[in-house]
């Protein structure tokens, strides 16, 4: 485990429902890699902000890094639904052009 995984996760301690520290857990593993525990924090991080676009992109792509296209479809397609819904026009265009390449 890296260090800055391990400071995350001692944040994380403090306040289990950060959307920031869980999205920064998952990047940090899908880094390693550990897809799975990238993938449960990503969700994690939707679950304490349905909002956070760039979680479903990210979810998105480590899907794809795990051959699961249809799990990066659907990612992918939260994550527009979420864009629009918060009028983020970046990314839903990164979302959009993510899908279409699938």
């Amino acid at each position: 485990m890296t260090d800055r995984l391990e400071k995350l996760r001692a944040l994380l301690a403090k306040n289990p429902a950060d959307a920031f520290v869980l999205y920064a857990i998952g990047i940090e593993l899908k880094k390693i890699p550990d897809f799975p525990g990238a993938i449960e924090h990503f969700e994690k991080t939707i679950s304490a902000d349905e909002n956070y676009c760039y979680a479903y992109y990210q979810l998105g792509q480590t899907c794809e890094l795990m051959e699961d296209e249809d799990g990066a479809k659907k990612a992918y397609g939260r994550g527009i639904e979420a864009a629009r819904r918060c009028g983020d026009a970046k990314a839903l265009g990164e979302l959009q052009g993510a899908l279409d390449i699938l």
